[in-house]
């Protein structure tokens, strides 16, 4: 059972991401230490530097041998069970544009397991709990986001690679010369074209030219070597009991351990650049919120049951589902210009809400035991 201290606990892990969230909307906001080019830089530093470091050190670490391959199939369940829902509202409603898909998915699936997830969950479970939050922090590392990266490259490629043509209007004359006796009418000007309003005609690259610039870029992106380097050096050291040369894992190490600062710091700075705390507006708070903390549990208990989890782990799978938004979602919207205040908002309000919403979670999931 959860106590206080465990609850003390939690918050003296979650009080330090905060304090770098601050120092990061202090410094633009009321001390104006950085530019708007410079908040720029500061982003471009966490996403191509700092947090494809930290994904390689948090991956090369673990024992892939030794995962839990029904939890694996369940989370790949429940991810495949948002993609469908999703579809759907995409095919039923024209509210539900390719962005909002990504955002949506994002909101119901990716947490922030390793910072949040493992010390809200070692109380409650003990080392059960832990091992299942790393093998779906490295699941995500892994599969997930590496597959959010892509399609949000898809959807930046696809929109710059739209060319739009321009049809201007005819101007009008309806002149008639009758000069000296001896004019004539000039000619007339069909009322249809005279009429005629400026139109566009959109033209886009073909699908292969689509997916090969999107492969070229994601060839050049950081983050896309980070985790695939990692879970291959994972299998390559356990398999055969090699170690890291001690000079390269600190070379990596004291980059990789800024990782969760800069990016917290980088989301202060976003959020002192928006007008209004709350960026995306109450109601897609909510909706937020409910996406994360109802839609993707519910997502991932169908795919647990489906695939036979029972007792603890059933439980554990659906608690880390309800682990607070991942930050790493937020730093590749802010990267690539998509909704970023919308994830932003949910990691902040997420984090502010977890302990609570996890704790009633728990006492409720062990009510139905």
């Amino acid at each position: 059972m959860i106590g206080w201290e465990d609850v003390y606990k939690v918050v003296v892990a979650v009080v330090p991401l905060y304090f770098a969230l601050l120092l990061g909307y202090g410094s633009l906001k009321w001390w104006n230490i950085f530019t708007k080019e410079q908040c720029e830089a500061i982003n471009k530093l966490v996403c191509y530097f700092t947090l494809p470091l930290f994904i390689f050190e948090f991956t090369a670490h673990i024992d892939p041998f030794k995962m839990n391959f029904s939890f694996i199939a369940a989370d790949t369940i429940s991810k495949f069970i948002i993609m469908v829902v999703l579809a759907l509202w995409a095919k039923c409603t024209p509210k539900c544009t390719f962005c909002w898909s990504i955002i949506s998915f994002s909101l119901c699936n990716l947490t922030n397991a390793v910072v949040v997830g493992v010390p809200m969950v070692k109380p409650m479970y003990g080392a059960l709990g832990v091992d299942l939050v790393v093998q779906s922090s490295v699941l995500q590392a892994t599969i997930w986001l590496p597959l959010l990266l892509f399609v949000m490259e898809f959807w930046r490629t696809g929109i710059e690679g739209t060319t739009t043509t321009t049809v201007k209007p005819r101007s009008k004359t309806m002149i008639n010369k009758n000069e000296g006796g001896g004019g004539k009418d000039v000619e007339a000007v069909d009322v249809k074209e005279e009429l005629m309003l400026e139109e566009s005609v959109t033209s886009r690259l073909p699908f292969c030219k689509v997916m090969k610039l999107v492969w070229r870029k994601l060839a050049t992106n950081p983050n896309s070597y980070g985790c695939v380097i990692g879970i291959s050096w994972a299998f390559i050291s356990n398999r055969w009991n090699l170690e890291m040369p001690s000079m390269l894992e600190g070379s990596i190490q004291i980059m990789s351990k800024a990782g969760t600062g800069t990016a917290m710091f980088s989301m202060g700075i976003f959020m002192a650049l928006q007008e209004k705390l709350i960026a995306c507006g109450p109601s897609m708070t909510l909706i937020g919120l409910v996406l994360k903390f109802i839609a993707g549990p519910a997502a991932t208990a169908i795919g647990a049951i489906a695939v036979g989890l029972r007792g603890d782990v059933l439980r554990v799978v659906i608690i880390q589902a309800a682990v607070p938004q991942s930050i790493t979602s937020f730093i590749f919207a802010k990267e690539y210009g998509l909704h970023p205040e919308v994830l932003s908002t949910a990691v902040i309000f997420g984090m502010i809400v977890s302990l609570p919403v996890l704790v009633a979670y728990y006492a409720i999931l062990e009510f139905v035991h």
